[in-house]
């Protein structure tokens, strides 16, 4: 019987490579799908409809909400981003994981509406090593980058109602070890319900043959 996908929820401290670490598992594998937000801003140059974003009017974004077609959402500067839910039911029907890449506050309340949902934190080895990356960037100030470390020492404390913590070490390995836990994940009886269900009514049926 053809399975379902899973759920993934995929976060990380600022400077973890999370985004380069998903752009490699969905190039190397094909059974993943990296869930497309709907936004109510404006496209930027090279922005395609439902490739980079759905693009939606407030108010079109607005009676999604109101119809529960959203799984998350927020209202950031000024603009709507969500997750479809469509979208993400249809990639799991396909047989497709899909990966939202989101922060803790949002991964739980993932996991608080989709239980069988897998939370996976990515991290690099040590603190001296995000503070390294998070400076290599070149692109941000001091302040900036001290911002960015607090802000990771307040998401560490959310970090034990994770199911897995992978380290970004070499991406190569963290990407084969990300595969093999959702591997692992997709043979969980949680997510094999469905095969379960199959499974004993197949022997209730022979059960009841032999005891006729």
């Amino acid at each position: 019987m053809e399975q379902k996908g899973i759920l993934i929820v995929l976060s990380g401290f600022s400077g973890a490579g999370k985004g380069t670490v998903v752009k490699k598992l969905i190039q190397k594998y094909d059974d993943y799908a990296l869930s497309i937000s709907m936004t109510t801003r404006e496209p930027r140059k090279g922005e395609r409809d439902g490739v980079e974003y759905f693009f939606s009017t407030r108010e079109k974004f607005e009676e999604t909400i109101v119809q529960n077609g959203l799984i998350e959402y927020a209202l950031y500067c000024g603009n709507y981003y969500g997750t479809p839910r469509a979208y993400v039911e249809e990639q799991l029907a396909a047989g497709k994981n899909v990966i939202l890449e989101i922060e803790i506050q949002g991964a739980l309340k993932i996991k608080e509406k989709f239980p069988e949902s897998l939370l996976i934190f990515v991290t690099p080895p040590s603190v001296q090593e995000l503070k390294r990356r998070l400076e290599g960037r070149g692109t941000e100030e001091p302040e900036v980058i001290a911002r960015r470390l607090a802000r990771a020492a307040e998401e560490s404390e959310g970090v034990n109602a994770y199911d897995y913590i992978v380290v970004n070490d070499d991406l190569e390995a963290c990407v084969e070890e990300i595969h093999r836990v959702v591997d692992a994940a997709r043979r969980a009886p949680v997510r094999r319900q469905e095969f379960i269900k199959e499974i004993r009514e197949e022997l209730k049926g022979f059960a009841k043959g032999a005891n006729s």
